[in-house]
């Protein structure tokens, strides 16, 4: 059976995708001893694999080699296996690759196997996956948000900006969100319920966070010029939970200007890295469902059609043309 699989010729420039990755058609790959094959139903696109696609070798991770077939989470059916702990028709999801399929070992792809028995079964790629993990973790733990405090989040129109913003409601906080376009400002404060939405194309975004009246706990998925726009605004003994670097992840990021803040202010900026509690997934998914299942969480999805149709779809990340969790429908 023949197959189709994205591969890694070149590093891009920009979103020149096209260029960079191609896709091909290959024979189906069968199991091995411990190896478990999946259909992909639906490809997670997720910012920070772009960082991947450059040759930076002072990132979280060695850049992909050329040549390689893109990885990246996938969530599928099990069509066959030869491992002892996957079987033939369990719904799963892990690290896998851009493809019709992915062959994976569990121990390395952090393959688990899902509960079917949601509304909407993509959400164990939205509100219930790693984006979910990531969000709870950034403002429960290293912002450590308390009630009553406010809790600013970039990007917060995209997957992890969303939840996080949620997850800050839930806890009590006021809640401020930076994203691009009026209709995402409308989305955050009419559908999310956030508090204040800044929109970074059209308003005067400093004096927009100077009217905040201090940030608590700063939820950066950007890094950049709004990093130091955000540093003066800043409360005293604020925390800046450091998730994302957009801006800086094709080449070393800019000179943050306002460094001096974090003296003045005496703030706390801590980066972390979702795999870094992976091995947590179960005890904070059990959290995040209790809060889906009350309504008190959810994802919009940007879904394309079409494995044919990733490339198109990973650019959306890239200039802002996404609401929600950009994924694609194998």
């Amino acid at each position: 059976m023949i197959h189709r699989h994205w591969r890694l010729i070149a590093h891009p420039e920009g979103t020149r995708f096209d260029d960079a990755i191609r896709l091909e058609e290959a024979p189906r790959p069968d199991p091995q001893d411990g190896e478990v094959l999946i259909r992909n139903r639906w490809l997670s696109l997720d910012a920070g694999t772009r960082m991947w696609m450059t040759p930076r070798t002072d990132g979280y991770q060695p850049p992909l080699p050329l040549g390689i077939v893109v990885p990246g989470q996938a969530m599928g059916e099990v069509v066959a296996s030869r491992h002892p702990g996957f079987r033939e028709g369990d719904w799963v999801r892990g690290f896998g690759q851009w493809a019709d399929h992915s062959c994976v070992r569990p121990e390395t792809s952090g393959l688990t196997v899902l509960d079917p028995r949601i509304d909407d079964i993509r959400q164990h790629l939205g509100a219930l996956g790693m984006n979910g993990w990531t969000a709870y973790a950034g403002v429960a733990e290293v912002g450590r948000a308390q009630a009553g405090e406010t809790v600013l989040v970039s990007a917060a129109a995209g997957s992890t900006g969303l939840l996080a913003l949620q997850i800050a409601r839930n806890l009590g906080c006021r809640t401020a969100g930076i994203a691009g376009g009026a209709e995402k400002c409308r989305y955050l404060t009419g559908t999310i319920g956030v508090d204040v939405a800044i929109d970074r194309r059209a308003d005067d975004v400093a004096a927009r966070l100077a009217a905040l009246g201090g940030v608590n706990v700063y939820f950066d998925n950007v890094g950049g010029p709004l990093l130091d726009a955000v540093l003066p605004q800043m409360a005293h003994y604020g925390r800046i939970a450091l998730c994302g670097l957009i801006a800086d992840y094709e080449e070393a990021g800019t000179i943050v200007r306002r460094f001096d803040q974090i003296l003045m202010r005496r703030l706390q900026v801590t980066g972390f890295f979702s795999p870094d509690f992976a091995h947590r997934g179960s005890e904070l998914t059990a959290i995040l469902r209790a809060w889906l299942d009350e309504g008190r969480l959810t994802m919009p999805f940007d879904e394309t059609a079409g494995l044919e149709n990733t490339l198109a779809a990973y650019a959306r990340l890239f200039t802002g043309g996404n609401l929600g969790k950009v994924i694609v429908r194998v």
